[in-house]
């Protein structure tokens, strides 16, 4: 009999793993209908849907592997890098899904959390003022205009897997939509940044790496707080913590 494997589990959802079929519980449904129109709009490879009941939603596992995890060592070839780039283009040029994505929040908007953020990060004592400072300084660059592109949203690298140096599945499309198509390439390469050439080489344009950068510490200033919270280890090596003070 399999067992059930709780492969993430939060106060707002969690995914279980039961052979080869994963649930995802979510509080608020609408998510999982975002998830769900995303996927059947996505140009790229992705896991078999089995059912869906209001809370609920059953996939198939994806088969292969992925490139790493964040915190971890990538086990990826460069040609397993750029093929994933190449799949990553393919999504970001794709005619633009109905809603804005979590990569698609303003300009105004992510001033303002960014901000807010950074006040508590110090009058809390989670970081130093001086990390959070530079990196503050540094995420200004991804601050600025940007031409809507299909993003994921929340492509952590545990969430592309590949068969060789073939993409068999990119999975967790919650936050998918609308959204600056940089934020997907930093997201993708958070902690692994000797690897971005190679994601690169495959994706095939020019990009601003001084935004993919900015990314690297908007993202892990938004996000510190929150995993601490909900019982995550962001100063594990190789993670968040690190992936800021990479950038004094």
């Amino acid at each position: 009999m399999d067992e059930v494997e709780v492969v993430v589990a939060h106060s707002e959802r969690a995914t279980l793993r039961v052979g080869d079929v994963f649930l995802k519980v979510d509080s608020d449904p609408a998510r999982l209908d975002a998830e769900v129109e995303a996927m059947t709009l996505a140009p790229v490879p992705i896991p078999e849907l089995l059912w869906r009941k209001p809370n609920v939603l059953a996939i198939a596992a994806v088969p292969g592997s992925t490139l790493g995890r964040l915190g971890g060592p990538s086990t990826g070839s460069p040609a397993a890098w750029a093929a994933a780039g190449a799949a990553i283009r393919t999504m970001h040029e794709a005619p633009l899904p109905p809603r804005q994505g979590q990569a698609g929040r303003s300009i105004a908007t992510l001033t303002a959390e960014l901000d807010t953020e950074c006040e508590l990060l110090v009058s809390k004592g989670v970081l130093p003022a001086d990390l959070v400072a530079r990196n503050r300084e540094v995420a200004e660059a991804a601050l600025r205009p940007w031409a809507p592109a299909f993003t994921h949203g929340d492509l952590q690298i545990a969430h592309l897997f590949l068969d060789g140096d073939e993409v068999t599945g990119i999975i967790d499309w919650s936050e998918a939509g609308q959204g600056d198509a940089l934020f997907d390439l930093a997201t993708f390469t958070l902690g692994h940044e000797d690897h971005l050439g190679d994601l690169l080489a495959g994706y095939g344009a020019d990009v601003d790496l001084d935004v993919i950068r900015a990314w690297w510490s908007l993202r892990s200033l938004l996000i510190v707080r929150w995993l601490i919270e909900h019982g995550f280890d962001a100063f594990a090596p190789g993670c968040e913590v690190d992936v800021l003070k990479a950038r004094m």
